[in-house]
Formats: C-alpha cells, structure tokens, sequence
C-alpha cells in the first residue's frame, strides 16, 4: 500500500510524555514512512516501550502531536497492528483467537476461517489451530499473535521487544516471521534492546536515550560509525546473543 492510499507516513512533532511525576518521552519529532524496517533501539527503560505505545494509539502524548497521513479513526485503527512482549490472548483455541480478532475487523464470515487458517501455516502454526491459545509454549504464543496480526494485513506491524522472553531459537523463529511480514510489504516498527536483531532485522535505526531520540541513520552507518557518544557507548556493551 503505497503511503498516497495508506495511513503512512506517521508524524510526531515535539512528542512528551510524562507519568507519575517523571518525564518518559522528552521531545521526540520523527517520520515513520513506508518502506524499510524501523528499529526503535535503546537501553531497558530509555522510553522504547511508551513510544511504541504512544504510536500505536495506546497512549496520549502529554503535549506534541501524533498524526497519520490519512486520519480517521476506523483507517487507523485497521491499518495498524501491535504484537507486545507478553502476548494477549483469549481464553479461546489459537484459531478462535484470530477468527476473534476478524470478526472485530468486519471480514465477511464466510472468508474468515480462510484467512485464519492461512496466518497460521504462514506461522507454522495449523497444526495446534483447536489447541487452547494459553497452553502452547511462549514462543508458540507469540506466533499465534503473530499470526492473527498478519490474518489483519496491516500496512504497519509494531512490534514491542517481541523476543525479549523467549529462548534463542524460539527467537529466531519469530524473526523468521517478522522477515515474511517485510517481505510482504508491511511496515515494520520493532523496539528492541538486542544489537544482533537490530542487525538482522531492520533498514534503519532510531536510538532512544533516555527519553530522546539520540540518533537516526540507516543500521550499518549506525554501527560503523555511531554520532553519538550514547550511541558509542551502547554499542560496545553487545553480548555475544546480542
């Protein structure tokens, strides 16, 4: 979906964000537009979380602004998709789950076993369709929201730490995902606080310090030659997993 028809590009103008007294998102102006992989990279609790938020809709801004290319309310809210760390799922079987989260998007019931069965082999994951959501492993969990995501067809996935609970294979296999998503034409928008993933997975690279968006550029110039001693300092604490 080209960003003339679609929702995107995505605006923030001198977004901030404050609760409990404390100041989360301090200032951040940016474009999300269509195209390449955005990797929203940062420290645990430099604001990543809050602002994947605050771009899904989940949260207001305290002050600045958060716009789409084409408003309304129904446009954007089916547009969009988020998968969180943790994922949440219905006290359902993984199928009725989707099937759930299609009928709220208004596909015509006739089309949308269909569609569900189809997200589901896309994630590896019709074989356990009438399995109860909540008794697969983690990382079955988070394909099964995976799945109902891409049952959606999204112009925009935001993905918050995606992996962040899940074992090194387990992981690898949502990435897996998460490159059919990309290849398939959706925007990808993935906090994350993993140096290899970032590699693997994104085109670009914004860097959150503290509230602040430190730096942007595309990942191999953000990993050759950061411009930010933040940055800098990030990058050399990778971990051999990372």
């Amino acid at each position: 979906m080209s960003a003339t028809h679609g929702i995107l590009p995505l605006a923030l103008r001198e977004v901030r964000f404050s609760a409990g007294g404390r100041s989360i998102i301090d200032g951040i102006s940016a474009e999300i537009a269509p195209g390449p992989a955005t990797i929203i990279l940062g420290a645990n609790g430099a604001g990543k979380s809050v602002l994947m938020r605050l771009m899904h809709g989940l949260l207001q801004p305290t002050s600045g602004r958060i716009s789409w290319h084409l408003p309304g309310e129904e446009r954007v809210r089916r547009g969009q998709a988020m998968v969180f760390q943790r994922p949440v799922l219905l006290r359902r079987s993984a199928l009725a789950n989707i099937l759930y989260a299609l009928d709220l998007a208004r596909v015509p019931a006739a089309e949308r076993e269909r569609q569900a069965m189809d997200a589901l082999r896309e994630v590896g994951l019709a074989d356990v369709a009438h399995r109860p959501a909540r008794v697969l492993s983690g990382g079955e969990q988070q394909r099964l929201a995976l799945a109902r995501a891409w049952a959606l067809h999204p112009e925009v996935l935001f993905l918050d730490e995606p992996t962040a609970n899940l074992d090194p294979g387990a992981a690898r296999e949502i990435e897996n995902v998460i490159k059919a998503f990309d290849a398939s034409g959706t925007k990808i928008v993935m906090s994350t606080h993993n140096l290899g993933q970032a590699r693997r997975l994104g085109d670009e690279v914004l860097f959150i310090h503290q509230g602040r968006l430190a730096e942007r550029a595309p990942v191999e110039v953000f990993f050759r030659q950061p411009a930010s001693a933040e940055a800098a300092a990030f990058i050399k604490g990778e971990t051999p997993w990372a």
